[in-house]
């Protein structure tokens, strides 16, 4: 496929009602781009290990329960839409960046800018830097697109209902050796980006299935929920992490017996946020 081949985001809108809901997913494009491949030393698999695997497909069924889904379809090793637009290390690049760009951000040393710099364990992505202006062609492309497309949604939801519920959904690897993890981590940005029923009314679904849960330790929430998350504004943004133990085997990236039942749970929990958001409404109507 090239790039022009496969849009950027693809939008599925609700069947039938349309409830304040969108679920997007940001990591789990997988259109490897012969150009990119080309420019990275490390193969499409090892490139993977970074994607979100298939977190669109266990939301699928969200546009029939009235939510909107939104996702990429770029990989988020090539483009990361959870940062800022500019949020770039300046090791990468063969020329100087411009004054403008965050070169200092903790996800920028850590190797997980824009445009990250590693794939944890398979190390670097690019055997040399890289030109200024593939970074610029990456945000025009993949960045501004995807960012003008959940702005325009979430514009819709608070124009036609008052408020909007964004549920930014990912995956996060289960690591052995690192004692307990969860199986869930919901990050509201220390309660700034939504309110606390809100991640009560998500955390009791999952919860209810027996599934630990644990609030923004380690993921608070990335530039998706700290910048739409608004509550006094009427958007309220909620991070929810899921362990791919839970539905892929992480070695081969393929599914297991589990996607099936943590996509009925997922679905559970759109159905309780579209109750929420009726709830809200009809507050706000008395």
């Amino acid at each position: 496929m090239t790039e022009r081949a496969v849009p950027p985001f693809h939008i599925i809108e609700p069947h039938g009602i349309h409830r304040p809901v969108i679920v997007a997913s940001p990591h789990s494009g997988r259109n490897y781009m012969p150009e990119f491949l080309r420019l990275s030393r490390l193969g499409a698999l090892a490139l993977r290990r970074s994607e979100d695997c298939y977190v669109e497909q266990l939301f699928e069924a969200a546009p029939r329960q009235g939510a909107t889904l939104l996702h990429a379809t770029f990989p988020r090793a090539y483009c990361d839409v959870n940062r800022e637009a500019w949020e770039l290390d300046p090791t990468m690049f063969r020329e100087p960046l411009p004054a403008w760009c965050n070169t200092t951000s903790r996800k920028v040393k850590a190797g997980f800018g824009t445009i990250a710099r590693i794939v944890s364990r398979d190390g670097p992505i690019y055997a040399r830097p890289l030109p200024f202006d593939e970074a610029e062609k990456r945000i025009r492309t993949c960045w501004r697109p995807y960012h003008d497309a959940l702005a325009h949604l979430v514009h819709d939801s608070v124009a036609r209902h008052g408020f909007c519920l964004l549920l930014d959904a990912h995956s996060m690897p289960a690591v052995k050796g690192r004692g307990e993890q969860p199986d869930f981590v919901l990050g509201n940005a220390w309660g700034t980006a939504c309110t606390q029923q809100m991640t009560a009314l998500v955390e009791h679904v999952l919860t209810g299935h027996g599934y630990s849960v644990a609030r923004n330790v380690p993921f608070a929430g990335g530039y998706v929920t700290r910048h739409y998350g608004q509550p006094r504004r009427g958007v309220q943004a909620l991070q929810l992490e899921m362990s791919r133990a839970l539905y892929m085997d992480q070695d081969s990236l393929q599914p297991h017996e589990g996607f099936a039942r943590l996509q009925s749970v997922l679905m559970e929990v759109v159905a309780m946020l579209a109750q929420y958001g009726d709830m809200l409404a009809q507050m706000a109507a008395e």
